[in-house]
């Protein structure tokens, strides 16, 4: 039962750096966000499908009903990647990837309403870690700030995501993991068709290969690792846990964008890790 739940917790971890390659990647991708994501999820839709004919995954959707929140969950994915993305162009990969860390706390509080399951107080004083961390990277209060606008955003971005972890919580259980994702991407691919009569294609070709890395290593893997870990932790678990990501995110662009942090993110980032830790001992309980 122990070395179950360090297996499930590792992969969990793993899934979290493999994710924490987007804020790099989608702060050095020279095109515009929507016109990312979606190549993005063209990309990932084609490799989860080829990975589950391999594995002989059924992608027969079981019931019809199904449907809607499939439907529901790719546009809040889509919406949460888009501005996620646009808020790390605005300021930096530390702000924008630890401002959409304020999901936790959404998710703490909403998981009740979605999910039968009791709502667990230590998990307020956790996401009230990260908050803290995220108020002390805010610069100034003023909106012509590109890093606030950043975290605005980000913290939008949040939201989206959070929702759409506690639908998708609902259904996991009936579904691969990996079928999962792929109706998510094909349904993201889809809904931002009409950028073909307005998007701009112009650096497609030079940035092809980090596209693909996105969309393998980030999208199609790491997304599908944190899918199937909602099988074996509650989403405001997982999701804590995944906080993670900033810290390796920040390392990441240290090494690739030469991106420096201050002190400030060295503490907002120490506050988030620590939440990570705590609840790694707690859930192991």
């Amino acid at each position: 039962m122990q070395n179950s739940h360090i297996k499930n917790l590792s992969l969990l971890l793993l899934a979290t750096i493999f994710i924490s390659t987007s804020g790099v990647l989608g702060k050095y991708i020279n095109m515009s966000p929507e016109v990312i994501i979606w190549f993005r999820s063209i990309f990932a839709g084609v490799f989860l499908f080829f990975y589950c004919k391999f594995k002989k995954v059924d992608l027969q959707i079981k019931n019809r009903k199904d449907l809607t929140p499939f439907v529901i969950s790719a546009f809040l994915m889509a919406t949460h990647w888009i501005t996620y993305f646009y808020a790390l162009k605005l300021s930096n990969v530390a702000i924008g990837m630890l401002s959409i860390y304020t999901f936790p706390v959404i998710i703490a509080f909403l998981e009740p309403l979605f999910i039968k399951t009791k709502f667990n107080p230590i998990h307020i004083f956790l996401g009230l870690l990260v908050l803290i961390g995220l108020y002390i990277l805010t610069p100034e209060l003023s909106l012509e700030n590109s890093d606030l606008k950043g975290i605005i955003l980000g913290v939008f971005s949040a939201f989206c995501y959070a929702i759409r972890i506690l639908i998708l919580k609902q259904h996991v259980g009936n579904y691969n993991g990996s079928m999962l994702m792929f109706y998510q991407t094909l349904i993201i691919s889809v809904l931002l068709l009409p950028l073909l009569f307005f998007g701009d294609f112009s650096n497609f070709q030079n940035q092809l290969p980090y596209l693909i890395l996105l969309a393998l290593i980030t999208t199609a893997i790491g997304h599908t690792m944190l899918v199937h870990s909602l099988k074996h932790f509650s989403a405001s678990t997982a999701s804590i846990i995944s906080s993670i990501q900033p810290i390796s995110g920040i390392v990441i662009a240290y090494f690739i964008l030469s991106e420096i942090p201050n002190n400030a993110t060295y503490i907002g980032g120490s506050l988030i890790l620590l939440t990570v830790i705590i609840e790694s001992i707690r859930s192991k309980k």
